[in-house]
């Protein structure tokens, strides 16, 4: 019985793995393509590449059983959870109403 389990156990653990290298390239990609010239090129890219590796990843693991797609799934959404609650800010954004906010230039 308790080999039934290694592999969903294991699929879980790829799961988490896809899910830090999409979540964090998700990440990475938002800290640098923000003050990129190229932002959109950064987005793009990293969209495609992000994607692309999750999918082949998803496809070996799951072998074809649904299972272990359910597991891979679960541990992406952990991964998904960790980062995001790793990443967060921990101060509180505040606006300073005494500053002027410019929004076109003035003609």
């Amino acid at each position: 019985m308790n080999e039934s389990f290694i592999p969903l156990g294991l699929a879980g653990l790829a799961g988490v793995g896809l899910g830090a290298i999409f979540f964090g390239g998700l990440w990475w990609t938002i800290r640098r393509g923000a003050s990129s010239p190229l932002a959109a090129l950064w987005f793009l890219g990293s969209a495609l590449i992000r994607m692309g590796v999750a999918l082949t990843g998803f496809y070996f693991v799951g072998g074809g059983e649904w299972q272990r797609l359910v597991a891979c799934l679960v541990g992406f959404l952990v991964a998904r959870f960790t980062i995001t609650w790793l990443t967060r800010t921990t101060g509180k954004i505040t606006h300073d109403s005494t500053q002027e906010v410019r929004h076109a230039p003035k003609s």
